[in-house]
């Protein structure tokens, strides 16, 4: 297979529609409910393909699928302390999880394939995963100064008043700007939108702003200059990074806080491994320069009260610490399938939700992180899949010292940090599969430009003059700098 045939690139439309449009698709309801729509289309275009090209590592994630589906026969177990529950009972939500696991597996496949047969560029799939990241620093602005604004879609008005005001169903169809929480003792919007929870949405920050920054670091191609698309979205990537910090800090979101220090680290390191002094110390006048903007500012005493107001730090240890201890005990290798919620809190098995404490008692086994989840749902097998499969990327990645090797290198980190806190499905899963595709797709367009270039003038192909192929579009990323090409 040849990188860089152009014809027919309009079957990449799909998902770039779903990409550029999904703010508009959260403003109707739909948002990721549209998923599976465009996974019919990423089945219907892979299997008109004679042959299906694999991303290098993608059988490890297929263990896992194969763990979540082996998972499921355990549904119908009520471990001790959790809500007696059927095997019906819990099939919704294991039905829900499988199910969007599939699909963003197949639409990243997808996605590879799109490169693979030249329907797409890396570069491009780097521009779209940089505009998520300027619509979520919108979105948390908009969440910040103005979060008291939501509203019924048209999906919600169409759905029947009982599913409607369900809370799972009005996280996935009912707009909301922020989420109005008290934390520090009084009530503060946590910026949230389009991605439905302000967890999700600072998961999708830290991830998208890698990508983000790698379109405002660097300038494009060596042959004719920048593209028009990366030339059109540099300014404004500058702007949302300057602009990022304000729903960052008010986003409350300590693992947010933690997340990107740690991609800092990941950064300064893998410069540091390429020899890129001067890069680094670019990166630390901007980060002194970020800190000073927080100390002078009001922003200041916003992460002094959340450092001081630890508020669900009680609950999710207790949470954490049951699921692991049912999983180790009941059924340490395929899990329970889904999640459970518990029989009361950590303090007694008497205390529920109330008006006052609607989230008191009653704490959801799984809900609390992805590595929780995996273990509970999953058990250890699942948990080492899941877990395998982004060790193995960075280990297989780890001597791309480019920008785009960078900044994948720090999404894949921070996916394994995160685990601590959020739970990566829906999105926040699909934008780590579509930085994995980056990764892959870019090491195979190297190595088949090096291919070209050791052959002989008898064995080289034609040249083809397309804007794929790296013989004449070749990403130079000067700012930051490459090492390893």
């Amino acid at each position: 297979m040849t990188i860089g045939d152009k014809s027919g690139r309009g079957e990449a439309l799909a998902l770039t529609l779903f990409i550029v449009g999904y703010p508009l698709w959260w403003s109707l309801g739909a948002g990721i409910l549209l998923l599976p729509a465009l996974t019919v289309i990423a089945l219907w275009f892979l299997a008109s393909r004679r042959r299906v090209e694999f991303p290098p590592l993608f059988g490890i994630w297929l263990v896992f699928l194969a763990m979540v589906v082996f998972s499921i026969f355990n549904l119908g177990a009520t471990p001790p302390g959790t809500v007696e529950s059927s095997w019906m009972d819990q099939a919704p939500g294991a039905a829900f999880r499988l199910g969007f696991y599939l699909s963003v597996s197949v639409i990243a496949l997808w996605a590879y394939n799109l490169i693979a047969y030249g329907k797409l560029s890396v570069e491009r799939l780097i521009v779209l995963l940089a505009y998520w990241g300027i619509v979520t620093v919108v979105g948390g602005l908009l969440g910040t100064f103005a979060g008291g604004i939501e509203f019924t879609s048209p999906v919600e008005a169409a759905l029947p008043a009982s599913v409607a005001q369900d809370g799972f169903v009005q996280s996935l169809v009912h707009p909301s700007l922020s989420q109005t929480m008290n934390i520090l003792g009084y009530e503060s919007h946590r910026p949230a939108a389009p991605w439905g929870y302000t967890n999700t949405w600072g998961n999708m920050c830290a991830m998208t702003v890698a990508w983000l920054t790698v379109v405002a670091m660097t300038r494009g191609t060596k042959s004719g200059g920048p593209t028009p698309t990366w030339s059109r979205l540099r300014p404004w990537a500058w702007v949302a990074l300057a602009l990022a910090m304000i729903p960052i800090v008010y986003s409350l979101n300590r693992g947010l806080w933690l997340g990107l220090a740690v991609m800092a680290l990941v950064v300064a390191v893998k410069l540091l491994w390429a020899g890129r002094v001067v890069a680094i110390l670019s990166i630390m006048a901007i980060g002194v320069l970020a800190g000073a903007v927080v100390l002078l500012s009001p922003m200041r005493t916003v992460i002094s009260d959340r450092i001081d107001n630890p508020h669900s730090d009680e609950g999710r240890s207790f949470a954490s610490e049951t699921a692991v201890d049912l999983t180790v005990e009941h059924s340490p290798l395929i899990g329970f399938g889904s999640t459970r919620k518990t029989l009361g809190s950590g303090d007694s098995i008497a205390i529920g939700p109330t008006a006052d404490c609607p989230r008191c008692g009653a704490r959801t086994l799984g809900g609390n992180g992805q590595l929780w989840q995996l273990i509970f749902a999953h058990g250890f097998l699942g948990l080492a899949a899941y877990l395998g499969f982004i060790l193995a990327v960075l280990w297989r990645f780890r001597h791309d010292h480019s920008p785009v090797g960078i900044a994948g290198a720090a999404v894949m980190v921070f996916s394994v940090v995160s685990m601590l806190f959020y739970n990566a499905l829906v999105m926040p899963l699909f934008a780590l599969l579509l930085s994995y595709v980056v990764l892959a797709a870019r090491e195979r367009l190297v190595a088949e430009t090096r291919t070209r270039s050791d052959a002989t003038p008898q064995q080289r192909p034609p040249p083809r003059p397309t804007r794929t192929s790296l013989q004449h579009h070749r990403p130079e990323f000067r700012d930051i700098g490459e090492k390893n090409e």
